[in-house]
Order: C-alpha cells, then sequence, then structure tokens
C-alpha cells in the first residue's frame, strides 16, 4: 500500500508541475503532502529506518505530533520509460530471485520467504552484466562508516545541501558546461546487486543491508557481490544478522552513489559481446555459435530485479537518486539517553 501510494502522489505532483517521469534525466518536484505509516507489514524496513521499531502505537504518535522526515527516492527507467520509484531496496539476482520463487509460495505466508532464500541459496546462480555508476561528490560520510542515520542528521543535512544547491545551479544554467561527475563501469559475475537507499533494518537484520546509509542525503548504496564459493557467500549472509562488517570480504564492493545503470550481459550488443568471448580467450569466430547455440554454459538467463518487494522483469535499468522528494510523519531515529537513578534505573 505505500508503495502505491507513493507512485500515486509522486506521479501527480510531476504531472502538476509539468515534469515528464518517464525521462531520467528530469529533477522530479518535491512532494508537499507527509506520509504517515502505520506499520502491519512482513518486515516494516522503512518503520526501522524513520521511527526504530514497526510499533503501531509508536507511529500513529508521530503522526498526531506531527513530526517530519524527509526521504530520498529512486527512479527507475529502461530504455527512457518509467517503471518505478524505490524508497528502500533495489536488488538484483539473490533477492530478485528469492522474491521471483516467494511469489509462487503465496500460500505458505511468511515462511515463503525462508524456503525461497535457502533454495535459491543451494542454487547458487550468478548473472553477467556491466554497472556504471556515478560516485556522490564532495559529500561527507561512506557506507562503511560506524554512525548511523539518527534524529538530526548531520550528513543527511549536509549532503542534502550540497545537492539542492548542485541541483538550483542546473535549473539556472551556472554550471550548464559541467557534467555530473565521471562516470565507473564495472564488468563481471555478480551473485548480487544491490542498491539501499536506508539501512532497510527489520527484526531479522537488526544492522539492515547498508548500516551506514541515511535517509536523506541523495544517495544510494550500491553493493555488489561478486561470484564467489557458497561458503563465502553464506558468511557474507550471516553478517547482515550480527554485529560483523558485512562488507569487509574480498567479493563484495560498496560504493555510495547518486546514479546508476546496469546491463546484463545477453542485453549487450553484438561487438560487447564478441569482446567478453575474446576477452576470455575464445576466438571470434565462434561468438556467432555461442550465442546462438549456448551448449557451451553461456545460457542467456537473466534475474529480475526486487523493488521494494515488487518484480521488476526488465533488467536492464537506469535509477537515479532524488534527494528529499517525499516526507513522513516520522523523525528518525533517536539516540538512547540513559538516566542514572540509583532508586529506580531506566532507559529512554
Amino acid at each position: 500500500m505505500f508503495s502505491e501510494i507513493i507512485h500515486g502522489l509522486v506521479w501527480r505532483t510531476q504531472i502538476d508541475n509539468g515534469v515528464d517521469p518517464n525521462c531520467p534525466d528530469e529533477d522530479l518536484s518535491p512532494c508537499s503532502h507527509r506520509i504517515g505509516i502505520i506499520p502491519a507489514g512482513s518486515t516494516d524496513c522503512i518503520c526501522f529506518a524513520t521511527v526504530g521499531t514497526n510499533d503501531p502505537v509508536t507511529s500513529a504518535l508521530h503522526i498526531i505530533v506531527g513530526d517530519s522526515q524527509p526521504m530520498d527516492v529512486c527512479s527507475v527507467h529502461h530504455h527512457n520509460m518509467f517503471l518505478r520509484y524505490s524508497v528502500s531496496l533495489l536488488g538484483y539476482g539473490f533477492y530478485g530471485d528469492v522474491l521471483t520463487d516467494s511469489e509462487r509460495k503465496r500460500w505458505m505466508g511468511p515462511a515463503r520467504y525462508d524456503i525461497s532464500g535457502l533454495k535459491m541459496f543451494l542454487t547458487h546462480h550468478y548473472y553477467e552484466g556491466t554497472v556504471s555508476y556515478l560516485p556522490a561528490r564532495g559529500i561527507i560520510g561512506t557506507p562503511r562508516d560506524a554512525g548511523r542515520c539518527r534524529y538530526g542528521c548531520a550528513v543527511c543535512q549536509h549532503n542534502g545541501q550540497i545537492q539542492s544547491e548542485r541541483a538550483e545551479k542546473y535549473k539556472t544554467n551556472e554550471d550548464s558546461e559541467c557534467d555530473d561527475g565521471e562516470w565507473r563501469t564495472i564488468r563481471g559475475k555478480f551473485l548480487a546487486i544491490n542498491a539501499a537507499s536506508m539501512s532497510c533494518a527489520c527484526p531479522r537484520s537488526p544492522k539492515g543491508l547498508s548500516p551506514a546509509a541515511h535517509l536523506a542525503d541523495g544517495t544510494t548504496d550500491l553493493i555488489l557481490v561478486r561470484k564467489c564459493s557458497r561458503f563465502n557467500f553464506l558468511r557474507h549472509l550471516l553478517r547482515h544478522t550480527n554485529k560483523d562488517d558485512q562488507f569487509d570480504l574480498a567479493f563484495v564492493e560498496v560504493h555510495r552513489v547518486v546514479r546508476f545503470r546496469f546491463t546484463p550481459r545477453y542485453c549487450q550488443s553484438d561487438s560487447d559481446l564478441e569482446l567478453d568471448l575474446l576477452e576470455n580467450g575464445k576466438r571470434q569466430i565462434f561468438s556467432q555459435i555461442c550465442r546462438d547455440h549456448p551448449a557451451c554454459g553461456c545460457t542467456r538467463t537473466n534475474s529480475s530485479w526486487n523493488c521494494d518487494g515488487e518484480i521488476l522483469t526488465h533488467t536492464a535499468i537506469d535509477v537515479r537518486v532524488h534527494c528529499r522528494l517525499i516526507k513522513l510523519f516520522a523523525r528518525g531515529i533517536e539516540e538512547l539517553q540513559v538516566f542514572a537513578d540509583l532508586s529506580n534505573p531506566c532507559v529512554i
């Protein structure tokens, strides 16, 4: 329901302001209305990231008090065609496969995620493709910081101001000669490609997929899990449930970005495919045979994207972060304050 409300609100705001939602290069207009969430979902990760708990009474009190928490929104496009908006997780590979398989098991209830997750782990699919991204420039904070996004977050305030000033320069043509920065490209075989616009914490994963991700800094954390053994991948997954650094592994890399694109190998041009074959030491004469008759093992399989719990069948996507596009009735997670009282110690 929250996803549908977001899409209706953001889309209508763009239409009213004359913005073309199908153009990935357009700066979207922020929404003036605030949204309140009474958590009743399977993970409630948005409430965990903005309130710190999935208690319905706590969320209702934030609405009554009238708190306001800005949030970034990612727009997802495929060849200049709008697909969806995302506020929490975009996942390709493992998380996309888990969602796709679990949709066939809805009769099992919440247990379907455990069954599908185990199945996908044992299947151990990996996918080839190209990831291009624009690193966030001039910001403070990294995806591996020890600090978290809390109430009055200094990182969100600083980086959000930078993103707003940069967008204003583009609007006034003061910075028309400058681009967004230098695109960086990574090609390889991946078990998972995730973009976390918030920590994505939930009861099963207290830290989330990216513990240091921020709600309103105009960036998303791009997490690339390269092909590895089942044992190593299990190590990575288990670190989501404990205090170990899930990025401190040789086959995992994370980048804080403002935009990224992904193209699966079998959506690339013929010249790119032939280049891949040549890089692998195969002669160009066999490239057409390999594409037409994939008996050699290079099967044309692609995953689906998991977009906030919804399936995206288009695999080649262009994702852009829009800073502080919506507001929630929340204030961010507040730091624990300890009040010492010898007769009645308590933690608030």
